[in-house]
């Protein structure tokens, strides 16, 4: 008989580390640019190893959403830290408010970024559930996981950030479909499903 997961939630014992904690153990030199982990609802989580496909995905994404961005009012990045309450996640695409000459000192907060972004085949249970927690409480307003084990997109919108944070409106895109790119509820253009998918 197997033993039973314990859910996150369950945890109380886990020491949570704050943002402060975070970059002081990087600043001390015990976590390295080598050290693959986030820091996710005050946890260290350890990011996956990406394949061929989610790597290809996330180049074609990063092109056709920066394709389509007016440059003077956003920007798009890839893999690089946001900030929330008690996270630093590194989301695979995000869009962001501004400039990157408006970051140079510190990296882009929750409030600046409208839509995240994530490639998920090992880690859809994560994505959609820890993430997609932290994403909602943090008020980022659009989050898409792009699910290559069913070569669809899951589109949530509508975050609520109180005692159980979540999205509140799902939509799942199949390969048919365009997905709508919006940002502050203008939709710039729809993108083909097919056309992001590696």
């Amino acid at each position: 008989m197997t033993t039973p997961l314990v859910a996150l939630d369950d945890l109380a014992f886990f020491h949570r580390l704050t943002i402060a904690d975070y970059y002081a153990m990087s600043a001390a030199g015990i976590l390295t640019e080598n050290d693959a982990v986030e820091l996710l609802e005050g946890m260290l989580i350890a990011k996956m190893t990406k394949n061929r496909p989610h790597s290809r995905a996330n180049k074609k994404i990063l092109d056709l959403l920066a394709h389509h961005l007016d440059t003077h009012n956003y920007y798009v990045d890839a893999q690089e830290p946001i900030l929330t309450a008690d996270s630093v996640p590194e989301p695979d695409v995000f869009i962001v408010r501004g400039s990157p000459d408006d970051y140079v000192e510190t990296h882009p907060r929750a409030e600046h970024v409208l839509l995240v972004v994530e490639i998920s085949d090992s880690t859809l249970n994560l994505d959609r559930m820890l993430k997609a927690r932290l994403y909602a409480r943090a008020g980022i307003p659009v989050y898409w996981i792009v699910n290559l084990n069913d070569r669809v997109i899951e589109v949530y919108t509508q975050p609520i950030s109180d005692d159980a944070p979540r999205y509140t409106a799902a939509t799942v895109y199949s390969k048919a479909d365009s997905v709508p790119f919006a940002l502050d509820g203008v939709e710039i253009t729809r993108v083909p499903v097919a056309d992001m998918l590696p």
